[in-house]
C-alpha cells in the first residue's frame, strides 16, 4: 500500500553532494567545504531545517549551477548542524522522502521548488517474493566481505522491503548513474527488480574478480612463498648443523653462479629446477649429493667463455716450421685453414656473413703410420690459433657412454669425455684432439662410433646433448682434429663428415734432420747432460735410423738416442769420461749388434729371381721372388703368402700358358712341371696385389731361362690380359728400393702423379720406367728385354740346374747356385 507523504515546504535550500546518493529514512551526516554548500546548511538551520540533498551529475564541477544537478533528490531534516575549526561544515541530516526538483535559482546559494514523490509497494505477492530474493542475494554478497558487519546487521533488521532495498543500494559500491537510478523509481517493486539486477551484475564482477585475484595471487606468492620455505629451510638446517649456515647458502651460491652465465632460457630452467630440489633436500642426503655435483658440472663448463683466435697466417706457418720439419702437404693445409678462417671473420666483422659461420669448416683427419708428427702438429694448431688443446684418447673406448656420458640414474656417473675436455680446457672453443678414431670398439654397451656422428656433424653439432647434463651445449666452435692409423677401418658414415689429411713416412734424410733438430736435444735435456759432452757424427745418426729403428716415424729413433745418452752420462757421472762424440763404429759398444739389416740388391741377374716391393705401415722395403721349376705337376706357392698374392701367382701363370708360343716357352714343360714360387722371409705375412708384375717376371724368366735384372725392382698389380694397374704407397716402397741400392723402378703409368711426393734429390739418382702392359715390365726386367725372350732359343728353355733353378749361360754359377 502507498506510504504516507509528509509535509514538507515547497521551497528549500539545496545542497549538492558529488559522488553520492542518500535514500529515505537514512540519518547520514554531510561534510560541507564549499561556500555553495554551507550557505545551504545556515540558510535551512534559519528556516524550517529542511533541505535537498541533490548528486551533481558531475563531481569535479566545483561551482554548480541547476543544470549540473539531478532533478531527483532526497528530502532531509537538519537535526544538527557543527562548524569546524578549518571552516567546513558537518550536518547531520534524517532523510524523509524523494523530492523531485524545478525552478533551481541561484543566489549566494542554491534554492529550488520540490514535489515529494510517493512510494507505492506493487503487488503484494510479487513484493514478497521480490524481498525474499533481494535478502538471499545481499546475503551472499554480504559473505564476501564487500558489506561491513554493522551495515550488514542494519540491513537484516529492515522488515519494509523499500526500506531495505534502499539501504542495499547506499552500502553497495554501484555507480553513481545507478544509485541515482534507484532513487529516482517510486515503485518498490520496480526498485527491488532494477536492484536485483545490479545484484546480478555485481556478483558476476565478484566471480572474475575472485579469480583473477587468486591466479594474480598464485603468480605473485610463489616467489615470496617459495622464498619463506628457503629462509625456514636455512634456519632448520642452520640448528641440524649446530649454527653453521653453509650448506643453507649452497642453493644460494648455485643461484648466483647460474645468474652469472648468461644461459639460454630454457637451459636455466632445467637448471634452476635441479637447484630448488637441492634447497628443498637434507644436505646428507644421498639425492642432494647428486644434485650438488651435477650442478658443479653444470656452473663450472664454460658456457660463454672463448679463446680469441689469433689467425695471424705468417705466425701460425712460424710455429708449425719451428716444431715440425718436413710435412710441408700437412702445413699448407693447416695454413689454407687459418687463412680461410680469417677471410670469414673479417666478412663477418663486415656484416656480409652471421658470426656463425666463422666457426665452420671441415674437420680434420690425421691419417698415417705411428710416430710421423699426428698428434704433435694438432698441439702446434692449437698453439698457433692462440686456443686451448685437449686430447681425447679414443683407443679401445667401446662404451656409447664415454662420448655422451652417463645418465644421472647410474650411481657414479659422469659427464662423456667431450664435456670433460671442455671443462678443463676451460673455454667453449678449444681445439680438441680425437686421437685413435679408427681403434674406436663396438659392444653391447653401444658404439661410440656412431655416437660421433653428432659430434662432428656442424649441423647438429651446436644442439649436442650429453646424457649425464641433459641440456644442450654448443660445439660448433670447438676445432676437431681426428688422428688414424688405418683410415679404412673407420666406418663410412663417419668418415664422410671428415676431410684426410694423410702423412707419409718419413724418409732418411727428414729422420736426419729432425733427429739432430728436435730429439737430440730432448733427450740431452731428458737425461742431464750439456750440449758440449756428448755428440753424435752424421753416419751415426743414419746408421741409428737404418740398422737400429725400423719404423715409419720417429719414436723408436728417440728411444735409441736416449739409450746412447744415458750411457754416455753413466761414463760421465763415474768420471771415466769428460765428452763422448758417437760414430758410427761406437754404437755397438753402447746399443750391440744391429738389429736391422735392410735387404740389399742381389748382385748378379739370375734366372727365375725378380725383385719386387712392398710397404708397411714402418715404411717400404724390397722382397724377392724366386721361382724354381721341377719335374712333376702342380703349383706351389710358399712364403705365407696371403690369399690375393696367391691369386696374383695363379694370374702370371696363366698369362705364361696363354703367350708361351710367344715367348717360346714349351707348353708340355710347364703341364708336366712343379713350379715352385717362394717369397723369402717366411716368417712374415705378405699381402697384397702389387707383387703381380714381380711374380709375372720370375715365373718367366725361370720357364725361358732369360736371367732377371738384379738392379730393377717393380711394383704394379697385373691382369690376365697383361694389363698392369696402380698400386698404393709408391713414395715409401721407392724409399725403402732406393735403400737397398736398386737404380731402376718398374710402376704403372697411372702412378706417375705419386712421383712428385718423392724428394728431388731422390728422383734424379734413380730412373723410373712406367708401364701400362706386362710386355712392358718384362721388357726392362728381363736381361735383353722382350726381344731376348721373343727370340727362339736353343731348346726353348735352359735346362735346370742342380738345385731345380735354370743356368744362365756365360753367368757366374756361384750367384745362382747361392740364391737357389
Amino acid at each position: 500500500m502507498p506510504t504516507e507523504i509528509p509535509t514538507l515546504p515547497s521551497n528549500v535550500p539545496v545542497c549538492p553532494v558529488r559522488g553520492s546518493v542518500i535514500y529515505p529514512t537514512m540519518v547520514q551526516h554531510i561534510d560541507a567545504s564549499r561556500a555553495i554548500s554551507i550557505n545551504a546548511i545556515e540558510a535551512a538551520m534559519a528556516g524550517e531545517k529542511v533541505i535537498l540533498i541533490v548528486s551533481q551529475k558531475d563531481k569535479d564541477v566545483d561551482d554548480p549551477k541547476g543544470d549540473d544537478l539531478y532533478t531527483v533528490g532526497t528530502a532531509c531534516n537538519v537535526l544538527r548542524v557543527r562548524k569546524n575549526p578549518d571552516g567546513t561544515v558537518q550536518m547531520l541530516v534524517s532523510a524523509v522522502a524523494r523530492a523531485k526538483a524545478s525552478n533551481y535559482v541561484r543566489g549566494n546559494h542554491l534554492t529550488a521548488d520540490i514535489e515529494v514523490l510517493p512510494s507505492e509497494d506493487g503487488k503484494a505477492v510479487e513484493l514478497r517474493a521480490l524481498a525474499r530474493e533481494l535478502k538471499e542475494k545481499f546475503e551472499q554478497i554480504a559473505g564476501n566481505g564487500k558489506v561491513n558487519a554493522e551495515a550488514v546487521q542494519t540491513i537484516q533488521g529492515k522488515d519494509e522491503p523499500g526500506e531495505m532495498a534502499d539501504h542495499i543500494a547506499f552500502n553497495l559500491d554501484f555507480k553513481l548513474e545507478d544509485k541515482q537510478a534507484l532513487l529516482e523509481l517510486p515503485k518498490v517493486t520496480d526498485r527491488i527488480k532494477k536492484l536485483l539486477t545490479l545484484l546480478d551484475a555485481e556478483q558476476e564482477v565478484q566471480a572474475v574478480q575472485a579469480r583473477i585475484r587468486a591466479q594474480v595471487k598464485e603468480e605473485i606468492d610463489k616467489n615470496q612463498r617459495e622464498y619463506y620455505l628457503r629462509e625456514q629451510m636455512k634456519v632448520i638446517q642452520k640448528e641440524l648443523h649446530g649454527g653453521d649456515d653453509e650448506d643453507a647458502d649452497e642453493a644460494e651460491a648455485f643461484r648466483a653462479k647460474i645468474e652469472a652465465l648468461d644461459l639460454k632460457p630454457e637451459v636455466k630452467k632445467d637448471i634452476e629446477r635441479e637447484v630448488n630440489r637441492l634447497a628443498r633436500m637434507h644436505p646428507d642426503s644421498a639425492e642432494a649429493s647428486v644434485i650438488r655435483t651435477y650442478l658443479t658440472w653444470i656452473t663450472e663448463l664454460p658456457w660463454n667463455e672463448r679463446s680469441e683466435d689469433q689467425l695471424s697466417v705468417d705466425a701460425a706457418a712460424t710455429v708449425l716450421d719451428d716444431d715440425h720439419y718436413g710435412l710441408e702437404k700437412v702445413k699448407d693445409r693447416v695454413l689454407e685453414f687459418l687463412a680461410v678462417r680469417r677471410l670469414r671473420k673479417e666478412r663477418a666483422t663486415r656484416g656480409e656473413i652471421s658470426a656463425e659461420d666463422v666457426n665452420k669448416g671441415p674437420i680434420l683427419v690425421f691419417t698415417g703410420p705411428p710416430g710421423v708428427g699426428k698428434t704433435s702438429i694438432a698441439q702446434s694448431i692449437a698453439k698457433s690459433l692462440g686456443r686451448k688443446y685437449v686430447r681425447i684418447a679414443l683407443g679401445g673406448a667401446r662404451d656409447e657412454s664415454d662420448i655422451r656420458g652417463h645418465r644421472r640414474t647410474y650411481i657414479g656417473a659422469m659427464p662423456g669425455r667431450l664435456i670433460q675436455g671442455i671443462r678443463s680446457a676451460g673455454t667453449k672453443n678449444p681445439v680438441i684432439l680425437l686421437d685413435e678414431v679408427d681403434k674406436l670398439g663396438t659392444s653391447y654397451q653401444g658404439d661410440p662410433s656412431s655416437a660421433l656422428l653428432e659430434v662432428l656433424d656442424p649441423a647438429q653439432n651446436m644442439h649436442f646433448t650429453d646424457h649425464y647434463l641433459g641440456v644442450p651445449f654448443d660445439l660448433s666452435e670447438v676445432m676437431f682434429i681426428a688422428t688414424a692409423n688405418y683410415p679404412e677401418q673407420i666406418p663410412p658414415a663417419l668418415m664422410d663428415r671428415m676431410e684426410v689429411i694423410d702423412f707419409s713416412s718419413y724418409i732418411e734424410q727428414e729422420k736426419l734432420e729432425i733427429a739432430k733438430r728436435y730429439l737430440l736435444p730432448r733427450q740431452l735435456t731428458a737425461n742431464g747432460l750439456k750440449s758440449n759432452q756428448i755428440s753424435f757424427t752424421d753416419a751415426a745418426l743414419e746408421k741409428l735410423i737404418s740398422h737400429y729403428t725400423r719404423e715409419a716415424g720417429v719414436r723408436n729413433l728417440e728411444r735409441e738416442i736416449g739409450t746412447v745418452a744415458r750411457k754416455v752420462a753413466r761414463r760421465i757421472a763415474v768420471g771415466e769420461v769428460k765428452r763422448v762424440k758417437v760414430t758410427d763404429k761406437e754404437l755397438d759398444r753402447y746399443l750391440g749388434q744391429a738389429r736391422h739389416n735392410p735387404e740389399t740388391e742381389n748382385k748378379d741377374d739370375m734366372v727365375g729371381v725378380s725383385t719386387g716391393m712392398f710397404y708397411t705401415p714402418v715404411g717400404g722395403d724390397i722382397l724377392f721372388v724366386e721361382t724354381s721349376i721341377m719335374p712333376g705337376k702342380g703349383l706351389v706357392l710358399t712364403g705365407q703368402l696371403g690369399d690375393v698374392m696367391k691369386e696374383s701367382a695363379r694370374a702370371a701363370l696363366t698369362y705364361a700358358k696363354s703367350n708361351a708360343e710367344r715367348f717360346h716357352i714349351d707348353k708340355d714343360r710347364i703341364d708336366n712341371s712343379e713350379i715352385h714360387i717362394h717369397v723369402p722371409a717366411g716368417a712374415i705375412p705378405k699381402e697384397g696385389p702389387s707383387a703381380g708384375g714381380a711374380m709375372a717376371t720370375s715365373l718367366i724368366s725361370a720357364l725361358a731361362g732369360i736371367p732377371a735384372r738384379h738392379d730393377v725392382a717393380m711394383t704394379g698389380e697385373m691382369t690376365l690380359t697383361g694389363r698392369y694397374l696402380p698400386i698404393g704407397g709408391l713414395k715409401e716402397k721407392v724409399l725403402g728400393a732406393r735403400r737397398a741400392g736398386i737404380k731402376h723402378i718398374i710402376m704403372p703409368k697411372a702412378n706417375e702423379p705419386d712421383l712428385r711426393d718423392i724428394p728431388l734429390h731422390l728422383r734424379s739418382s734413380m730412373r723410373f720406367h712406367p708401364c701400362e702392359t706386362v710386355d712392358q715390365v718384362l721388357d726392362v726386367a728381363l736381361v735383353g728385354g722382350l726381344k731376348a725372350l721373343e727370340t727362339p732359343r736353343d731348346g726353348s728353355a735352359a735346362e735346370p740346374g742342380p738345385s731345380g733353378a735354370p743356368k744362365r749361360k756365360n753367368a757366374r754359377r756361384t750367384g745362382a747356385d747361392a740364391r737357389a
